[in-house]
C-alpha cells in the first residue's frame, strides 16, 4: 500500500480510503490511485486484514429467490445503499426452505460476515429464536419474529385495508381476496393481508362474504392466472380483486382480460409490492407501495449501529414500514 501511495503521490490513508470505498476522496485522486493500483499489480489481502482487525466488511443478505422481482429489487436497493459505506454485499438464495436458510447462516459464528440480513420464509420465529449467531442480524419477513432480534416488516394489514377500502369507495362491492389465508390461524403475510381485507369491509359498514376469499397455491403469475380462470368459469360474481402480491396480480389481470371483462369498468384490481413492472403492464396495475426505500434505510441503520456498538448492546427494534396506495389504470 505504501508503494501504491508513493506511485500515486498520495498518503497511505488516501489509498486505504479509495480501496475501502470511502467517499472522502475526490474523483481525480481516486482515478490516480486506481491507476497506481493497476500499474503496480497490488491486491488487498482480505483474509490478512480480517485477521488483523478481527472484523469483516462483508454483509450477507439471504433472500428466498434471486428471480423473484420483489427480492431482486430489494437487494439492488440495499446494495446501492451500502455503496461508499465501506461495507460490501454478498447475496445468497435460500429457496424459501428452512434447511437452506440454516445452511446459509451456518458460517456466521466463524465471523465470516460483519452482519446478516435474513429474509426468513422457511424458518419459523420459534426456530430462529434458538439461533445464537454472535453477529448483528436484521430479520425481514411477514411473520412474528423473536423479540431479541431486530425485525423490519411491511405494513401488511394496513396496506390490504387501504387497497380494498379504495375499491369499495369507488363502487366495488364484491372484492375477491386473491391469495387468502385463514386470519385466525396464519400469522404470516396471508393471514395479515386477509385481516386487512376484512377490516376494510367492516370500516365501510358492509358484509364481507367469506366465499370471496380465494386460495392461490403459489404466488406466481402462471398459477394465479389458472386460479383466476377457474374462479371466472365457476360463475362467481365479483367486481374487484385484491391480489396478495403484484406477481399474483399480473396473473389475475391477464385472466380477467382474457375472459372478456373490462378493467377497471367491470373489475378493479389492486396488487401489493409496487414492483416496477406494475407501471408497464396494460392496464397499469394499482398497487400498495411498502416503501422499500424506507425499509432499506432502517436495515442499513440497524446494521451500522450493531456493528459499531456491539450486536447485543442495544435494545432490539421491531419496525413496521409505512404503506401507501399508488393508483394506476386498473382502478377507478
Amino acid at each position: 500500500m505504501r508503494d501504491v501511495a508513493e506511485l500515486a503521490g498520495v498518503s497511505v490513508m488516501t489509498v486505504s480510503n479509495v480501496l475501502n470505498g470511502k467517499p472522502k476522496v475526490n474523483a481525480e485522486t481516486r482515478a490516480r490511485v486506481l491507476q497506481a493500483v493497476e500499474q503496480s499489480g497490488y491486491r488487498m489481502n482480505i483474509n490478512a486484514r480480517r485477521l488483523r482487525q478481527g472484523t469483516s466488511n462483508t454483509v450477507a443478505m439471504i433472500i428466498p429467490r434471486f428471480d423473484h422481482t420483489y427480492f431482486g429489487e430489494l437487494a439492488a436497493k440495499f446494495s446501492e445503499k451500502l455503496s461508499g459505506s465501506g461495507l460490501h454485499l454478498v447475496v445468497e438464495q435460500s429457496n424459501a426452505l428452512a434447511e437452506h436458510e440454516l445452511e446459509a447462516i451456518s458460517l456466521f459464528p466463524l465471523n465470516s460476515y460483519a452482519g446478516v440480513v435474513l429474509s426468513s420464509v422457511g424458518l419459523t420465529g420459534a426456530q430462529i429464536d434458538k439461533l445464537d449467531l454472535g453477529i448483528p442480524v436484521v430479520l425481514l419477513g411477514e411473520q412474528d419474529m423473536p423479540e431479541r432480534f431486530d425485525h423490519v416488516m411491511m405494513g401488511n394489514t394496513a396496506g390490504a385495508e387501504l387497497a380494498v377500502a379504495h375499491m369499495l369507495r369507488t363502487g366495488a362491492r364484491r372484492v375477491i381476496m386473491f391469495g387468502a389465508a385463514d386470519p385466525t390461524a396464519d400469522n404470516g403475510m396471508g393471514g395479515m393481508r386477509t385481516r386487512g381485507w376484512q377490516r376494510a369491509y367492516a370500516a365501510a359498514g358492509l358484509d364481507c362474504d367469506p366465499g370471496l376469499a380465494v386460495h392461490v397455491p403459489q404466488y406466481e403469475p402462471d398459477v394465479a392466472y389458472d386460479t383466476m380462470r377457474r374462479v371466472i368459469e365457476s360463475g362467481m360474481e365479483f367486481d374487484g380483486v385484491f391480489a396478495i402480491t403484484d406477481s399474483v396480480g399480473f396473473g389475475a389481470l391477464a385472466a380477467v382480460l382474457d375472459s372478456g371483462l373490462r378493467v377497471p369498468e367491470d373489475v378493479q384490481l389492486v396488487g401489493f409490492d409496487n414492483l416496477e413492472m406494475s407501471e408497464i403492464v396494460r392496464p397499469s396495475l394499482s398497487s400498495i407501495d411498502p416503501d422499500r426505500e424506507l425499509m432499506v434505510e432502517h436495515i442499513f441503520r440497524l446494521l451500522q449501529e450493531r456493528i459499531a456498538h456491539g450486536y447485543n448492546n442495544m435494545p432490539p427494534e421491531h419496525i413496521v414500514s409505512t404503506v401507501n396506495l399508488v393508483e394506476r389504470a386498473s382502478t377507478r
